[in-house]
C-alpha cells in the first residue's frame, strides 16, 4: 500500500485506504496526513513523532510537535523551541527559533526570540540579514514582507526588494 493513497481518518487518530479501511492497528491522540518521502506526523500523550505508512515509527527521537515534512524537512517544537528535521528525525541544523514554518522554494520564515520574521535556507542559514515584522512564505520566487512601520513589500530570495 503507497502511502500516497492514505488520508486522515475522519477522527483523526490514524490513516485510512483508499477503501476507507485502517491502514495499521495503531492509534494515536492525532495524526497529519503524509508528505514525501512518504511520513506522517503523529501525537501521542504529549510525544510527537513521523510514521511510516504501516503505522511504525520513523526514528526514535520523540518532539512537543511535529509537523509535515517539505522539501525534506520538518519543522518539530522541542523544548520550547522550534527547527527542522529530516527524514531520520536528525537535526537539519543548529539554530532554534521561536516559530518556523514549513520550506517554500529554498527558504523558510521563522520568528527569532525577538519577535522578529525573517528567511532561512535548509542548512539553517540566514538567507540575508534583514529582519522584519512578518514575512511570508516564498511563491513564484518572491516572498511577501512587513517592515516595522508597517508597510509591506516583496523581496527575492537572496533578501533583495522586488
Amino acid at each position: 500500500m503507497s502511502w500516497r493513497s492514505l488520508r486522515v481518518s475522519p477522527c483523526r487518530t490514524h490513516h485510512l485506504d483508499e477503501h476507507g479501511r485502517p491502514a495499521y492497528g495503531e492509534r494515536f491522540d492525532e495524526v497529519l496526513k503524509f508528505h514525501p518521502p512518504g511520513l506522517a506526523p503523529v501525537l501521542r500523550q504529549a510525544a510527537a513523532w513521523h510514521v511510516h505508512s504501516d503505522g511504525s515509527a520513523a526514528y526514535e527521537r520523540r518532539f512537543e510537535r511535529t509537523f509535515g515534512y517539505y522539501e525534506g524537512l520538518a519543522a518539530v517544537t522541542a523544548r520550547d523551541s522550534w527547527h527542522h528535521v529530516t527524514a531520520d528525525g536528525t537535526d537539519a541544523y543548529t539554530g532554534r527559533y521561536a516559530w518556523c514554518g514549513n520550506f517554500q522554494q529554498g527558504r523558510c520564515t521563522v520568528r527569532d526570540a525577538n519577535g522578529d520574521y525573517f528567511h532561512i535556507t535548509p542548512h539553517g542559514e540566514d538567507a540575508y540579514p534583514t529582519r522584519w515584522r512578518y514575512a511570508g512564505d516564498f511563491r513564484d520566487g518572491t516572498a511577501v514582507v512587513q517592515a516595522a512601520d508597517g508597510r509591506s513589500t516583496h523581496i527575492r530570495a537572496e533578501g533583495s526588494l522586488v
